[in-house]
C-alpha cells in the first residue's frame, strides 16, 4: 500500500487529489497539509511513501521542505505539483531531492502513473515539463557553443602575454621574459583587451578561464 502525503494550501485542490486516491487500489492518504512545517511534523510520526508537494506553499518553499526531507528522511519521495512550468522551478526542485515533477493541470490517470512510477524508484516528469527541461539544456548547449564560435583568435604571442598576465607578472616583467619592449606588452594587452571585451585584466583572466584558452 503507498503511503500518500498530500502537501497544498489549496482546500479544494486538496479534496480533488484524496477523492482520486481514495477509490484507488493499492494507494492510501496517509494525511493532508497545508505547510511546509506540517510536513516536516507529519513524516517525523506517520509513515510516508510519497509526499505530493505543492512548490508554492506559504511559509515555506517546496524546495526548502524537499531539502529538509532529503535529509532527514531520504526514504521518502517527493512528487511535485505545481502550476509554473519554468526552468528554474523544476531544475531547483530536483536538485534538492524530488523524485518527480508534474503540472496542476494533470489528469486522474497521469497522476496515478506519476505515484506509482516515483514509488517504484524511477522519476517521472509531465510532458511539457519534460519539454522545459529539454529546452534549457539546448539554451545552454547553444549558449556554450556560441561562445566557442564567437570567441575570437589569438596569436602566439598574445597567448604568452595572457599567460603571464594570469599568473601576476607585471608588463616590466612580462617584456623582460619575452624579450620585448614595454609599448610592445601594451599593445598585445590593449589588443587582448579589444578582442575579448574585458575591461582590465581580472577581466582578461575570468574571460580566458571560462573559455579555456589558458589551457
Amino acid at each position: 500500500m503507498i503511503q500518500v502525503l498530500i502537501a497544498d494550501d489549496h482546500t479544494m485542490f486538496v479534496d480533488g487529489i484524496e477523492s482520486i486516491l481514495l477509490v484507488e487500489d493499492g494507494i492510501h492518504v496517509a494525511g493532508r497539509c497545508y505547510d511546509g512545517a506540517s510536513v516536516i511534523e507529519f513524516v517525523k510520526s506517520n509513515k510516508v511513501d510519497i509526499v505530493l508537494l505543492d512548490v508554492n506553499l506559504p511559509d515555506m518553499s517546496g524546495i526548502e521542505v524537499c531539502k529538509q526531507l532529503a535529509a532527514s528522511h531520504p526514504e521518502v519521495k517527493v512528487l511535485a505539483i505545481s502550476m509554473y512550468n519554468e526552468e528554474s522551478y523544476v531544475s531547483e526542485t530536483l536538485n534538492h531531492g524530488a523524485r518527480g515533477y508534474i503540472l496542476k493541470n494533470t489528469g486522474r490517470d497521469e497522476l496515478l502513473k506519476a505515484i506509482r512510477t516515483v514509488y517504484s524508484g524511477a522519476t517521472y516528469f509531465s510532458k511539457d515539463v519534460t519539454e522545459t527541461i529539454m529546452k534549457g539544456l539546448m539554451n545552454r548547449r547553444k549558449s556554450s557553443t556560441k561562445s566557442t564560435v564567437d570567441m575570437p583568435k589569438i596569436s602566439r604571442r598574445e597567448k604568452e602575454v595572457l599567460k603571464l598576465i594570469a599568473e601576476e607578472f607585471t608588463t616590466q616583467e612580462i617584456a623582460d621574459k619575452l624579450f620585448i619592449s614595454l609599448k610592445t606588452v601594451e599593445s598585445h594587452r590593449s589588443n587582448l583587451l579589444a578582442k575579448l571585451n574585458a575591461r582590465n585584466s581580472a577581466g582578461l583572466v575570468r574571460i580566458s578561464l571560462e573559455n579555456h584558452l589558458l589551457d
